[in-house]
């Protein structure tokens, strides 16, 4: 009788171990060449903002997971000029809305070979409750592109997997 409850007890750890809370999958972000890697099934959808001076497609998909949200957005501008223009408003909007103080930026390089810029920053959401964010911009010819992860928890090992699964 003993074994069998420690057979269950076993049993019903092993089960619980299979369910993680992070269940990080491939997600291709149509129709761009991007592929993400993301810890749940994502919504996914578009909307139309001021971009580079013109109203633009903003594509988004995006999940919560582990106390975060994981999201991978996309736009494409009218030339590969406009690109660095659309990321820098694109990157001020986003620290401006989270009211965000002293980002840190560094260079990170995506899959593929793209240069991006990684924006670390505490701000605050629009509850005032406290939000730690770290996000990605980068560009392939016209088309920008974010990847953020929003928490108010956020590990080194959340945002390097993330990041790190992008691929273009």
């Amino acid at each position: 009788m003993r074994r069998m409850r420690f057979l269950y007890l076993a049993a019903l750890l092993a089960l619980t171990a299979c369910s993680p809370e992070l269940n990080w999958r491939d997600v291709r972000a149509e129709p761009a060449a991007l592929t993400a890697l993301l810890p749940c099934k994502p919504d996914r959808g578009a909307r139309v903002v001021p971009l580079a001076g013109r109203d633009t497609t903003l594509n988004m998909l995006g999940c919560d997971a582990g106390g975060a949200t994981f999201a991978v957005a996309f736009a494409d501008t009218t030339d590969s000029a406009q690109a660095s223009a659309a990321l820098t408003q694109w990157r001020a909007a986003t620290l401006a809305n989270m009211r965000a103080g002293a980002p840190v930026e560094q260079p990170f390089t995506v899959a593929g070979g793209v240069t991006a810029v990684r924006v670390v920053a505490a701000g605050s959401r629009a509850d005032g409750k406290p939000v730690l964010s770290q996000a990605l911009y980068f560009s392939q010819g016209p088309r920008v592109y974010q990847a953020v992860i929003y928490a108010d928890k956020l590990t080194a090992e959340m945002a390097e997997t993330f990041f790190s699964g992008l691929r273009l």
